[in-house]
């Protein structure tokens, strides 16, 4: 009696087709998908395309395409396998260090060089704005990422996100003089960006470089043309002070002065980020160097460089466009542990033993 009611009911009706029948045997019943016969001539593709086949994957956009591989040899009749298999990962993790096989990015001869020298010390945020930094620099060929870390020693973290990365890197660690941890205003990064700049002494020939805070976020086109600086390049710097740019003044081609809330007497009111600077035309400079005065970094550093405003290249469409900006992320303070008496099941062996050792407790 049940076998009838299943057979008469409207929704059984509504499946049969001219493709499908029930099979009834005993107890049970079957329902059968009836394939239609593969054309042995004309457009297979058409045939394909007005078939109502299931379990076949359609990929219509690139991306899609670099995520899903394609399928060979897909079966008309039956149920197709799995559509993917989720590849193993890139940088395998062993004893607590990523070892990433094959080579770094290819190197891409002819086209010059960026040195990216970027200061950086232990906080909540550092690997947080590491990454940031890492993710738009692969997006730029022949790059050569110089972190300089302000530590007492190498953070852990901080070397094994540089080995994971693809990108050509160095790590270099200084630290600020004693004498002016008391001071009120403090020369942050300046002996980083200083033992970048004697690395570019010791060991860069010719390209570019350039002060990327790891803070700041930028526009991958901005790297594209301070890449051809022949001395010294600059462009605007968005977020800064409360006039909100801080930016060359340029008059039919030529800086003729600069727009800055910081004025103090500088001649070069120019941001950190607001600039890059030819690795030739720094070496013919010996005594150019970065001073330990807050605030003065950026003028002195430029006088030291001997630059006069007629010589310096605005970049992006005269000084028209804003490619940097000097955001700024939420401080987050030192991570405490959630108490014993809170959690219901033992922890132990669990993913937690790894992720408390990547929360930030401090120094």
């Amino acid at each position: 009696m049940s076998l009838r009611k299943l057979k008469n009911s409207i929704i059984i009706q509504k499946f049969i087709s001219t493709c499908m029948c029930i099979l009834w045997c005993r107890h049970a019943a079957l329902l059968l998908l009836l394939v239609p016969r593969r054309p042995s001539h004309g457009n297979h593709n058409e045939a394909l395309s007005n078939t109502p086949i299931k379990n076949i994957i359609r990929i219509t956009d690139e991306t899609d395409m670099a995520i899903i591989p394609k399928r060979t040899n897909i079966s008309l009749r039956g149920p197709t396998t799995q559509p993917y298999v989720r590849p193993k990962d890139r940088c395998p993790v062993v004893s607590g260090l990523a070892k990433c096989k094959g080579s770094k990015r290819k190197w891409v001869e002819g086209l010059p060089p960026l040195y990216i020298i970027t200061p950086t010390y232990p906080r909540a945020e550092q690997i947080p704005e590491l990454t940031r930094t890492g993710q738009t620099l692969l997006n730029v060929p022949n790059v050569v990422w110089i972190v300089s870390e302000d530590a007492p020693a190498p953070t852990p973290r901080v070397l094994q996100y540089l080995n994971e990365t693809s990108l050509r890197t160095i790590y270099l660690r200084d630290r600020m003089p004693a004498k002016y941890h008391a001071k009120e205003h403090k020369p942050k990064g300046v002996a980083n960006r200083l033992a970048g700049l004697q690395w570019i002494r010791d060991n860069a020939k010719d390209g570019v470089f350039y002060f990327a805070d790891d803070d700041n976020t930028y526009d991958i086109r901005l790297f594209e043309e301070m890449r051809w600086t022949k001395g010294v390049s600059m462009f605007p710097v968005g977020l800064v002070t409360d006039f909100g740019v801080s930016t060359p003044i340029v008059n039919d081609g030529v800086v003729v002065g600069f727009y800055d809330g910081w004025i103090s007497k500088r001649k070069y009111l120019v941001d950190m980020a607001g600039f890059a600077v030819n690795v030739q035309y720094f070496l013919s400079r010996p005594n150019a160097t970065m001073p330990f005065r807050a605030g003065r970094e950026e003028d002195e550093f430029m006088r030291s460089l001997n630059i006069e405003f007629k010589d310096i290249e605005p970049l992006v469409s005269n000084c028209t466009k804003i490619w940097v900006w000097h955001t700024q992320t939420k401080k987050n303070y030192r991570a405490k542990a959630v108490p014993a008496k809170y959690m219901h099941i033992p922890t132990n062996g669990t993913n937690l033993d790894e992720i408390k050792n990547l929360i930030w407790r401090g120094s």
